[in-house]
Protein backbone atom coordinates (compact mmCIF):
# COMPACT_ATOMS: atom_id res chain seq x y z
CA UNK A 1 0.00 0.00 0.00
CA UNK A 2 1.15 3.27 -1.04
CA UNK A 3 2.17 5.91 2.12
CA UNK A 4 -0.28 9.05 2.23
CA UNK A 5 2.78 10.70 2.46
CA UNK A 6 4.16 9.79 -0.72
CA UNK A 7 0.79 10.60 -2.29
CA UNK A 8 1.30 13.94 -1.12
CA UNK A 9 4.25 14.21 -2.13
CA UNK A 10 3.82 13.43 -5.84
CA UNK A 11 0.81 15.80 -5.74
CA UNK A 12 2.49 18.55 -4.75
CA UNK A 13 5.23 17.97 -7.15
CA UNK A 14 2.44 17.81 -9.89
CA UNK A 15 1.05 20.91 -8.73
CA UNK A 16 4.69 22.86 -8.82
CA UNK A 17 5.00 21.61 -12.44
CA UNK A 18 1.46 23.04 -13.45
CA UNK A 19 2.31 26.13 -16.19
CA UNK A 20 -0.53 28.54 -17.01
CA UNK A 21 -0.24 27.10 -20.28
CA UNK A 22 -1.58 24.00 -18.83
CA UNK A 23 -4.38 25.73 -16.68
CA UNK A 24 -5.44 27.96 -20.19
CA UNK A 25 -5.24 24.16 -22.17
CA UNK A 26 -7.44 22.20 -19.63
CA UNK A 27 -10.02 25.18 -19.44
CA UNK A 28 -10.38 25.15 -23.45
CA UNK A 29 -11.07 21.41 -23.63
CA UNK A 30 -13.10 21.25 -20.72
CA UNK A 31 -14.97 24.03 -22.44
CA UNK A 32 -15.46 22.25 -25.89
CA UNK A 33 -16.19 19.32 -24.14
CA UNK A 34 -18.86 20.70 -22.63
CA UNK A 35 -20.53 22.18 -25.87
CA UNK A 36 -19.67 19.05 -28.07
CA UNK A 37 -21.93 17.37 -25.88
CA UNK A 38 -24.33 19.58 -25.56
CA UNK A 39 -24.65 19.56 -29.39
CA UNK A 40 -24.87 15.99 -29.30
CA UNK A 41 -27.99 15.73 -27.13
CA UNK A 42 -30.18 18.20 -29.92
CA UNK A 43 -29.05 16.21 -32.68
CA UNK A 44 -29.53 12.48 -33.67
CA UNK A 45 -25.88 12.52 -32.83
CA UNK A 46 -27.09 11.66 -29.22
CA UNK A 47 -28.94 8.23 -30.00
CA UNK A 48 -26.41 7.21 -32.29
CA UNK A 49 -23.81 8.33 -29.10
CA UNK A 50 -25.34 5.81 -27.32
CA UNK A 51 -25.63 3.03 -29.57
CA UNK A 52 -21.67 3.76 -29.87
CA UNK A 53 -21.60 2.85 -26.23
CA UNK A 54 -22.89 -0.61 -26.58
CA UNK A 55 -20.16 -1.10 -29.26
CA UNK A 56 -17.48 0.08 -27.29
CA UNK A 57 -18.88 -2.32 -24.18
CA UNK A 58 -19.14 -5.08 -26.90
CA UNK A 59 -15.26 -5.00 -27.50
CA UNK A 60 -14.08 -3.97 -24.10
CA UNK A 61 -15.97 -7.36 -23.13
CA UNK A 62 -13.95 -9.34 -26.73
CA UNK A 63 -10.92 -7.59 -25.30
CA UNK A 64 -10.96 -8.90 -21.47
CA UNK A 65 -11.99 -12.53 -23.18
CA UNK A 66 -8.99 -12.60 -25.56
CA UNK A 67 -11.77 -12.89 -28.89
CA UNK A 68 -9.07 -12.12 -31.61
CA UNK A 69 -11.30 -12.36 -34.40
CA UNK A 70 -13.98 -9.82 -33.58
CA UNK A 71 -10.87 -7.41 -32.06
CA UNK A 72 -9.12 -7.88 -35.84
CA UNK A 73 -12.81 -7.01 -37.12
CA UNK A 74 -12.77 -3.79 -35.08
CA UNK A 75 -9.63 -2.87 -35.83
CA UNK A 76 -10.39 -2.70 -39.56
CA UNK A 77 -13.83 -1.85 -39.75
CA UNK A 78 -12.90 1.55 -37.58
CA UNK A 79 -11.29 3.68 -40.43
CA UNK A 80 -14.60 2.97 -42.74
CA UNK A 81 -16.34 3.64 -39.52
CA UNK A 82 -15.22 7.42 -38.79
CA UNK A 83 -15.82 8.28 -42.50
CA UNK A 84 -19.33 6.91 -42.39
CA UNK A 85 -20.53 8.71 -38.97
CA UNK A 86 -19.67 11.90 -41.05
CA UNK A 87 -21.47 10.72 -43.91
CA UNK A 88 -24.23 10.57 -41.57
CA UNK A 89 -23.99 13.83 -39.72
CA UNK A 90 -22.94 15.90 -42.26
CA UNK A 91 -26.78 18.21 -41.90
CA UNK A 92 -25.78 18.33 -38.26
CA UNK A 93 -22.09 19.54 -38.86
CA UNK A 94 -22.67 21.54 -41.52
CA UNK A 95 -25.75 23.10 -39.15
CA UNK A 96 -23.06 23.44 -35.98
CA UNK A 97 -20.67 25.38 -38.48
CA UNK A 98 -22.65 27.84 -39.72
CA UNK A 99 -23.90 28.55 -35.66
CA UNK A 100 -20.33 28.62 -34.62
CA UNK A 101 -19.98 31.62 -37.78
CA UNK A 102 -23.00 33.78 -36.94
CA UNK A 103 -21.70 34.04 -33.44
CA UNK A 104 -19.18 36.48 -34.82
CA UNK A 105 -15.94 36.31 -33.59
CA UNK A 106 -13.72 37.40 -36.06
CA UNK A 107 -15.84 40.65 -35.98
CA UNK A 108 -14.78 42.21 -33.46
CA UNK A 109 -11.23 41.52 -34.05
CA UNK A 110 -10.88 42.00 -37.71
CA UNK A 111 -11.33 45.89 -39.37
CA UNK A 112 -12.51 44.67 -42.25
CA UNK A 113 -15.70 42.17 -40.84
CA UNK A 114 -16.65 45.46 -38.78
CA UNK A 115 -16.98 47.41 -42.20
CA UNK A 116 -18.83 44.15 -43.64
CA UNK A 117 -21.15 44.57 -41.08
CA UNK A 118 -21.43 48.25 -41.52
CA UNK A 119 -22.28 48.30 -44.83
CA UNK A 120 -24.90 45.69 -44.93
CA UNK A 121 -27.93 46.44 -46.64
CA UNK A 122 -30.10 47.98 -43.91
CA UNK A 123 -34.09 49.20 -44.87
CA UNK A 124 -35.49 52.19 -43.23
CA UNK A 125 -38.85 52.70 -42.04
CA UNK A 126 -40.39 53.82 -45.62
CA UNK A 127 -39.07 50.60 -46.95
CA UNK A 128 -40.64 48.18 -44.05
CA UNK A 129 -43.94 50.48 -44.40
CA UNK A 130 -44.20 49.28 -48.31
CA UNK A 131 -43.74 45.36 -47.01
CA UNK A 132 -46.31 45.90 -44.55
CA UNK A 133 -48.75 47.73 -46.97
CA UNK A 134 -48.16 45.07 -49.76
CA UNK A 135 -48.52 41.98 -47.00
CA UNK A 136 -51.73 43.39 -45.62
CA UNK A 137 -53.24 43.95 -49.16
CA UNK A 138 -52.23 40.30 -50.12
CA UNK A 139 -53.55 39.00 -47.02
CA UNK A 140 -57.09 40.07 -47.46
CA UNK A 141 -57.40 38.89 -51.10
CA UNK A 142 -55.23 35.38 -49.98
CA UNK A 143 -52.67 35.57 -52.00
CA UNK A 144 -49.62 33.71 -51.46
CA UNK A 145 -46.33 35.51 -50.87
CA UNK A 146 -42.48 34.80 -49.61
CA UNK A 147 -40.42 38.04 -49.10
CA UNK A 148 -37.21 37.21 -47.97
CA UNK A 149 -34.96 40.37 -46.41
CA UNK A 150 -31.56 39.92 -46.03
CA UNK A 151 -29.49 41.18 -43.09
CA UNK A 152 -25.81 40.73 -42.53
CA UNK A 153 -25.41 37.37 -44.43
CA UNK A 154 -25.42 37.61 -48.47
CA UNK A 155 -28.16 36.10 -49.93
CA UNK A 156 -26.53 35.93 -53.20
CA UNK A 157 -26.15 32.06 -53.74
CA UNK A 158 -29.98 32.42 -53.67
CA UNK A 159 -30.09 35.00 -56.11
CA UNK A 160 -29.12 33.03 -58.59
CA UNK A 161 -31.42 30.77 -58.60
CA UNK A 162 -34.22 33.77 -59.53
CA UNK A 163 -34.93 36.46 -62.00
CA UNK A 164 -33.03 39.77 -61.60
CA UNK A 165 -35.84 42.68 -60.83
CA UNK A 166 -33.46 45.39 -59.41
CA UNK A 167 -36.05 47.74 -57.98
CA UNK A 168 -37.59 50.45 -55.06
CA UNK A 169 -39.38 48.32 -52.98
CA UNK A 170 -42.92 49.35 -53.12
CA UNK A 171 -46.23 48.07 -51.91
CA UNK A 172 -47.50 48.14 -55.58
CA UNK A 173 -44.46 45.88 -57.45
CA UNK A 174 -44.53 43.67 -54.70
CA UNK A 175 -47.91 42.65 -55.42
CA UNK A 176 -47.61 42.66 -58.96
CA UNK A 177 -44.77 39.87 -58.57
CA UNK A 178 -47.03 37.85 -56.03
CA UNK A 179 -50.04 38.04 -58.87
CA UNK A 180 -51.80 35.24 -59.37
CA UNK A 181 -51.06 33.95 -63.39
CA UNK A 182 -47.74 36.51 -63.62
CA UNK A 183 -44.12 35.15 -64.78
CA UNK A 184 -42.66 36.22 -61.31
CA UNK A 185 -45.39 35.25 -58.76
CA UNK A 186 -44.27 31.45 -58.07
CA UNK A 187 -40.80 31.67 -55.70
CA UNK A 188 -39.69 34.06 -53.25
CA UNK A 189 -38.37 37.69 -53.55
CA UNK A 190 -35.10 38.95 -51.80
CA UNK A 191 -35.41 42.27 -50.82
CA UNK A 192 -31.63 43.85 -50.32
CA UNK A 193 -31.90 47.22 -48.65
CA UNK A 194 -34.75 49.23 -49.95
CA UNK A 195 -34.24 47.51 -53.17
CA UNK A 196 -36.25 44.28 -54.70
CA UNK A 197 -33.21 42.42 -56.02
CA UNK A 198 -34.39 39.14 -57.16
CA UNK A 199 -37.95 37.43 -57.70
CA UNK A 200 -38.67 33.47 -58.30
CA UNK A 201 -35.93 32.32 -56.44
CA UNK A 202 -35.86 28.71 -55.02
CA UNK A 203 -35.18 27.80 -50.81
CA UNK A 204 -34.00 25.13 -49.13
CA UNK A 205 -36.60 23.59 -47.42
CA UNK A 206 -36.73 23.16 -43.47
CA UNK A 207 -36.16 19.10 -42.09
CA UNK A 208 -37.05 20.54 -38.85
CA UNK A 209 -39.77 17.34 -37.09
CA UNK A 210 -41.29 20.26 -34.94
CA UNK A 211 -43.04 21.70 -37.97
CA UNK A 212 -46.27 19.87 -38.36
CA UNK A 213 -47.03 17.82 -41.78
CA UNK A 214 -49.46 19.82 -43.10
CA UNK A 215 -47.29 23.33 -43.18
CA UNK A 216 -46.74 23.95 -46.87
CA UNK A 217 -43.72 24.41 -49.23
CA UNK A 218 -44.03 28.40 -48.77
CA UNK A 219 -44.26 27.94 -45.21
CA UNK A 220 -41.21 25.38 -44.76
CA UNK A 221 -39.13 27.43 -47.46
CA UNK A 222 -39.10 30.40 -45.28
CA UNK A 223 -38.15 28.37 -42.00
CA UNK A 224 -35.54 26.82 -44.15
CA UNK A 225 -33.62 30.03 -45.20
CA UNK A 226 -34.40 31.54 -41.96
CA UNK A 227 -32.06 28.08 -40.63
CA UNK A 228 -29.32 28.68 -43.41
CA UNK A 229 -29.20 32.34 -42.78
CA UNK A 230 -29.80 35.26 -40.33
CA UNK A 231 -32.51 36.84 -43.13
CA UNK A 232 -36.19 37.73 -41.89
CA UNK A 233 -39.10 36.06 -44.34
CA UNK A 234 -42.17 37.29 -44.33
CA UNK A 235 -45.14 34.76 -45.34
CA UNK A 236 -48.58 35.13 -46.79
CA UNK A 237 -50.52 31.87 -46.72
CA UNK A 238 -52.05 31.63 -50.23
CA UNK A 239 -54.66 29.39 -48.37
CA UNK A 240 -55.89 31.08 -45.12
CA UNK A 241 -54.05 35.01 -45.70
CA UNK A 242 -51.93 35.02 -42.19
CA UNK A 243 -48.71 36.76 -42.26
CA UNK A 244 -46.17 34.45 -40.63
CA UNK A 245 -42.85 35.72 -40.04
CA UNK A 246 -40.12 32.83 -40.04
CA UNK A 247 -36.31 34.13 -37.94
CA UNK A 248 -33.30 31.60 -36.86
CA UNK A 249 -35.26 28.69 -37.87
CA UNK A 250 -38.57 29.82 -35.42
CA UNK A 251 -41.99 30.62 -37.23
CA UNK A 252 -44.04 33.27 -35.58
CA UNK A 253 -47.90 33.58 -37.21
CA UNK A 254 -50.89 35.22 -37.41
CA UNK A 255 -49.17 38.75 -37.41
CA UNK A 256 -51.48 42.15 -38.24
CA UNK A 257 -50.56 45.07 -39.64
CA UNK A 258 -49.53 46.92 -36.24
CA UNK A 259 -46.88 43.87 -35.29
CA UNK A 260 -45.84 42.97 -38.11
CA UNK A 261 -44.41 46.74 -38.66
CA UNK A 262 -43.17 46.58 -34.95
CA UNK A 263 -41.13 43.28 -35.41
CA UNK A 264 -39.44 44.39 -38.47
CA UNK A 265 -38.75 47.51 -37.69
CA UNK A 266 -36.57 46.03 -34.71
CA UNK A 267 -35.11 44.28 -37.23
CA UNK A 268 -33.98 47.17 -39.27
CA UNK A 269 -32.67 48.96 -36.13
CA UNK A 270 -30.42 45.78 -35.69
CA UNK A 271 -32.78 44.85 -32.77
CA UNK A 272 -33.66 40.84 -33.15
CA UNK A 273 -36.99 40.04 -30.90
CA UNK A 274 -36.10 37.33 -28.62
CA UNK A 275 -36.87 34.15 -29.68
CA UNK A 276 -37.81 31.34 -28.04
CA UNK A 277 -35.07 28.25 -27.38
CA UNK A 278 -37.13 25.80 -28.71
CA UNK A 279 -38.94 25.38 -32.25
CA UNK A 280 -42.34 26.07 -32.46
CA UNK A 281 -44.83 23.32 -33.45
CA UNK A 282 -47.44 24.59 -36.04
CA UNK A 283 -50.90 22.92 -34.77
CA UNK A 284 -53.76 22.84 -37.36
CA UNK A 285 -56.60 21.19 -38.59
CA UNK A 286 -56.74 18.04 -40.10
CA UNK A 287 -56.59 18.69 -43.84
CA UNK A 288 -55.55 22.05 -43.90
CA UNK A 289 -53.14 23.78 -46.00
CA UNK A 290 -51.19 27.30 -46.13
Amino acid sequence: MIPVTEILLNLRRCITNIEIGDILEILIIAYLVYHIMLWIKTTRAWALLKGLVVILAFWFAALMMDMNTILWMFKNIFGFAVTALIVVLQPEIRKALEDLGKKNILGSILPFERNMKNESGSFNVKTVNEIVRACVEMSKVKTGALIVIEQKQSLSEYERTGIEVDGLVTSQLLINIFEHNTPLHDGAVIVRGNRVTYATCYLPLTANDAISKEVGTRHRAGVGISEATDSVTVIVSEQTGKISVAYDGNLQRNFDEERLRERLLQFGQGVQPEQKKQKIRIKMGKGSKV
